[in-house]
Order: structure tokens, then sequence, then C-alpha cells
């Protein structure tokens, strides 16, 4: 079994806490909201694993980074899985509702499911859960708070103003 490695990174949101192996990274957890995690007894201290995710982190809150190039090993079921690699075609600086989000993945009845999927993704930001939102625009439902989902979008509707260049991830770095 491979080491399980953590460190914070600072972010405007507060200190964010990355999680991952020598390998990917697994796990990101806003300072705030419902979905808060302290490190497990058994995680390692050490910013090195995670210090290509915390430099990108550091460029996207810059609005220098509109994508992410990291390679990702998120745990799920499939369904989890297959809402989480949806989330990733949601252009930068854009939104989608989560009635739209489970028609993209073929399951237009299973809203609910990818609402509650969507609140388990662990490597938000990076998997951008916070691109999602109520059919009638609202924001609701996000585990770092809405707060953070506001100032997220806000964010990405700024920079997105800014420039426009091709926002799809790297599809070899989703999931190891």
């Amino acid at each position: 079994m491979s080491s399980v490695f953590f460190t914070r990174t600072p972010s405007p949101l507060g200190p964010l806490l990355l999680v991952g192996t020598a390998d990917a990274l697994t796990q990101i957890w806003l300072p705030s909201g419902s979905d808060r995690v302290d490190p497990e007894p058994d995680w390692v201290e050490s910013a090195a694993p995670l210090k290509e995710a915390a430099r990108q982190l550091e460029a996207y809150f810059a609005g220098a980074l509109r994508q992410f190039d990291l390679t990702l090993a998120p745990e799920g079921t499939a369904f989890q899985l297959r809402v989480w690699r949806a989330l990733l075609d949601i252009p930068y600086g854009e939104t989608v509702s989560y009635a739209e989000l489970a028609r993209r993945i073929g399951r237009p009845s299973a809203v609910r499911a990818v609402g509650a999927a969507n609140g388990q993704n662990p490597l938000s930001i990076v998997i951008p859960c916070h691109r999602v939102i109520g059919s009638d625009g609202r924001l609701v439902g996000y585990g770092g708070g809405l707060p953070a989902k506001s100032a997220l979008l806000a964010l990405e509707r700024r920079v997105a103003g800014t420039a426009a260049r091709p926002t799809r991830p790297r599809q070899g770095a989703l999931f190891g």
C-alpha cells in the first residue's frame, strides 16, 4: 500500500488541504463548509509529492491557469466517476444545471443522483463541481459553502472575460 501524503496550501478561500500519493492527487478540501476534512492519523505530512498541484492551484487563483494538468485518482463508484468526468467538460467560466449534467451523462431522470455524486466530489476546484447550479440559476449545493462557490465562479467569469482560450482538460490526466 502506498503512502498517503497531505499538505496545506494557501488560497483566497483559506488554506486548502491537498491529499494524494506519490503518483496522483486524490483529494482537495476547502477549510469551511459541510465537507471540511482533517488529515487522517496515518497520512504523512509532506509538501513535495503535492508541489505541482499546489503550484497549479496558485496559478488558477491568480487567474493565470484555466486548465489543470494533473494526474487525478479520485475514489468513487462507477456512477460517481462518470459524473466527475462530465464535470471536466464544463467550460471554464460557465455553468450548467444539475438537470443538464444528468442529460449529458445519458441519465436525464437521475438529477438527484447526479447532485449527490457532485456533492461527493473529492477534488473540488480541479474537478469543477462549483460550475453546477440549480435549474433556476441559483447557487445551490456546495460542500465548501456557497460563499466559496460564488467566489470561484466570480473568479472564472472575471478571467474568462479577458481572453478566450481552450478550456477542455487534458484527457490523459484524469484518473491516473
